[in-house]
């Protein structure tokens, strides 16, 4: 499947909103990956794919991550870490992608993971960032992608991080992992 039918296949299948959000997290990963040495084509294939499953049935992505031997632990935390594990499924199974880097870059946009990938963070962060996003503390994690993937990146899971708790939602262990990771990172 070529990049074009890739885009008409993912439009299909969300809301216009979530299209648009899409069509900036393409163009704010191209921009990360010029800016800090990563792969555009990549990067934008990654973004093109990264919510794919996102409008999905639960019940559809539960049962992918169920039947498929991804991380089960996933099905006790927020349904909103579903889509990622579920959408790289889908990408290598329904659309033959089989790059990991772009995989991993899908599966690992929402929690992240210790030793992420340049692809890993270009995507994650873009999505943070997109021009469409408003939230309080968006503004700060754009100004640090200026100068560090890194920095910007715990800047968006002390973001996630907050948000969950005021809600007195529960943390997937992974983020806090990689909020320390990346803090690692930065000290070494």
């Amino acid at each position: 499947m070529n990049r074009e039918e890739l885009i008409t296949a993912v439009k299909e299948q969300m809301p216009e909103r979530r299209w648009l959000h899409t069509l900036g997290v393409m163009e704010t990963s191209v921009i990360l990956a010029n800016r800090f040495g990563g792969d555009p084509v990549k990067a934008e294939l990654a973004a093109i794919l990264h919510d794919y499953c996102k409008y999905w049935p639960v019940q559809e992505q539960a049962k992918i991550i169920r039947e498929n031997g991804l991380p089960q632990d996933l099905l006790e935390y927020e349904k909103e870490l579903w889509h990622s594990h579920a959408g790289a499924f889908i990408a290598k199974e329904q659309f033959g992608i089989h790059d990991e880097e772009i995989l991993d870059a899908i599966r690992y946009h929402t929690s992240g993971r210790v030793q992420m990938t340049l692809m890993d963070k270009i995507v994650c962060l873009a999505d943070y960032m997109e021009p469409g996003r408003d939230f309080p503390g968006v503004d700060l994690i754009r100004e640090l992608a200026e100068r560090s993937l890194e920095k910007a990146l715990v800047a968006g899971f002390d973001s996630t991080i907050s948000f969950l708790i005021a809600k007195g939602k529960r943390i997937y262990p992974l983020t806090i992992l990689t909020r320390n990771d990346l803090i690692t990172q930065l000290n070494t």
